[in-house]
């Protein structure tokens, strides 16, 4: 059974899902992740969720204000010998609602092309692709996305 706790990023568990998120990436696409790197400081986090199953932490994710009416999904992760077991979805359900119970409209974020499962999870999940905005403008390998959220 899977549960979600909502913490922030001093939660030791999250820290730990982070290291592991990032050794992926590094794995997977040394050159998109050295580059985006700097936009993933943890210690900015006020919102994080981390996902249990029995007792064992298998994914997380974040939320960061990028806007008076927009939460940034960020640091979205599940171990891999968890996935396709739809933690992911879990894990973005619970930041949305976070994010609605927080007052904010909108949920935005950034992945890229070398991780077609994550493209796929945002699509099954009602997001829209979005030209690339901020930090991600000048990344050709990356995509965008936001939904917005319903009341």
């Amino acid at each position: 059974m899977i549960t979600i706790e909502r913490t922030n990023s001093d939660n030791e568990d999250f820290r730990w899902l982070v290291q592991k998120l990032d050794s992926d990436l590094d794995e997977r696409d040394k050159n998109a992740h050295s580059i985006c790197a700097q936009f993933n400081n943890i210690e900015t986090i006020k919102y994080a969720v981390i996902a249990y199953n029995e007792n064992n932490a298998v994914g997380c994710g974040a939320i960061r204000e990028y806007s008076q009416d927009t939460m940034e999904i960020k640091r979205m992760f599940v171990l891999e010998n968890n996935r396709g077991n739809g933690i992911a979805s879990i894990i973005l359900d619970e930041l949305e609602s976070w994010a609605k119970d927080l007052g904010y409209k909108k949920c935005i974020l950034e992945t890229g092309e070398m991780l077609p499962e994550a493209v796929k999870l945002y699509e099954k999940n009602n997001y829209s692709r979005i030209p690339n905005y901020g930090q991600y403008e000048c990344l050709g390998s990356n995509i965008c996305f936001a939904k917005e959220l319903s009341t």
